[in-house]
Parts: C-alpha cells; sequence; structure tokens
C-alpha cells in the first residue's frame, strides 16, 4: 500500500493542480488574482526596461545634439574673425593698389621693365632651385 501511495500524485500532494498555461508547478492552490497579477508583473518590468532603453537613446541624441550646437557656435565665432580679417587684409591690400597706380602713374612705363625684371628674377631663382634638388 505504501508503494501505490507514491506512485499516486494525488495522494501526495492533495488538491494541487498545475495551472495549465503557465507550465510551472507551484505548492500553493491557483489563485485566479495571482495568474493575472503575475502577468501584469511581467508586462512592468518589459516596460520598464524598454523605457531604460530609451531614456539612455534620449540622453546619446541629446548628447548629440549638444555637441552639434556647440560645434555649431565655434564655427559661427570662427567665420566672424576670419571675416573681420578679410575685411582688413581687403583695406590693406587696396591701398596698396593705389599707391602702386599713383606711382604707375608718376613713373610712366617704367614701373613696367621693373616688374618685368622682378618676375624674370625669381622665376630664374625658382628653376635653379627646382634642378639643384
Amino acid at each position: 500500500r505504501v508503494n501505490n501511495s507514491l506512485h499516486n500524485r494525488s495522494a501526495l500532494l492533495g488538491d494541487y493542480h498545475t495551472p495549465p498555461s503557465s507550465g510551472r508547478s507551484s505548492p500553493y492552490p491557483e489563485n485566479p488574482y495571482s495568474h493575472s497579477q503575475r502577468y501584469a508583473d511581467d508586462l512592468e518590468g518589459q516596460n520598464d526596461e524598454q523605457l531604460e532603453g530609451l531614456t539612455a537613446k534620449v540622453k546619446i541624441l541629446k548628447d548629440i545634439t549638444i555637441g552639434i550646437g556647440n560645434e555649431v557656435r565655434d564655427s559661427t565665432i570662427q567665420l566672424s574673425q576670419m571675416n573681420d580679417a578679410f575685411a582688413e587684409t581687403s583695406g590693406i591690400l587696396s591701398g596698396t593698389f593705389r599707391r602702386l597706380n599713383n606711382m604707375a602713374a608718376r613713373q610712366g612705363c617704367r614701373w613696367l621693365w621693373y616688374i618685368v625684371f622682378l618676375i624674370l628674377v625669381f622665376w630664374f631663382f625658382i628653376v635653379v632651385w627646382w634642378f639643384r634638388r
């Protein structure tokens, strides 16, 4: 009789039964509220995990946009400084060309020969330097 009771599940566990949908066994009797509560807890856990993932992605996007904003701000400052430098250079060059034209008007055609001579001398030095390398 003892052998028979060891093989009889209901004699060993009493009223216990396994919920058909869970695939798990529990020593407690089935409570319909606990199954729905466990399902809700599982969904809440999944939602929390996905929310943490989305929060991390939003933080990464925020860091990227802040970096882009800083880069745009720095580029704007640099372009403004370059614009000021070009404006200053333009003023210097216009004054130089004005003085050059005044000198050319006083000298006649002789200044053209000086420029041609200087260009030939520079060209000669560049050719000699190129072949000596």
